[in-house]
């Protein structure tokens, strides 16, 4: 008989940044974990997230089916949705539709790494959601 739940122990938030992960090669980058590549999450994504001031994504993306909600536990940083950009710092939450281009940043005078988590969610199995998200690396980022 299968257990009814499971128990991951990722380590203290101040590790984060120590992991690289990625839902396919174009998308790996150093500080992002993603939760349902260990345990068996069937409706839902989780990515564990830290950025050190100054860095970010390298694209944009926007996805078809899924919806993001981010929600920020540490640092300062930027969130770029289509044409805003989205302050962002410990106790800001942001749920971002299907269609919406997004990218993100932590900022250059953040005090420590902007740390978030991101679920995913799309009204079916994961597994029976293609990977319906690109990264879009030809979009100059909004960042000056």
């Amino acid at each position: 008989m299968q257990k009814k739940y499971q128990v991951y122990e990722h380590g203290e938030m101040d590790r984060w940044g120590d992991y690289t992960g990625g839902l396919s090669e174009a998308t790996t980058a150093p500080g992002r974990f993603f939760l349902d590549k260990e345990m068996d999450l069937d409706y839902f994504g989780v990515s564990l997230n830290s950025r050190l001031p100054g860095e970010g994504a390298e694209y944009w993306h926007a996805h078809s089916v899924l919806e993001e909600l981010y929600i920020f536990l540490e640092g300062v940083g930027e969130l770029a949705l289509d044409d805003e950009i989205i302050p962002v710092q410990a106790g800001t939450a942001v749920r971002v539709g299907q269609g919406v281009m997004r990218t993100w940043r932590a900022s250059p005078d953040s005090p420590v790494p902007l740390k978030w988590i991101c679920i995913r969610a799309g009204g079916a199995r994961l597994a029976e959601i293609p990977r319906d998200a690109a990264p879009l690396r030809d979009k100059p980022l909004p960042w000056k």
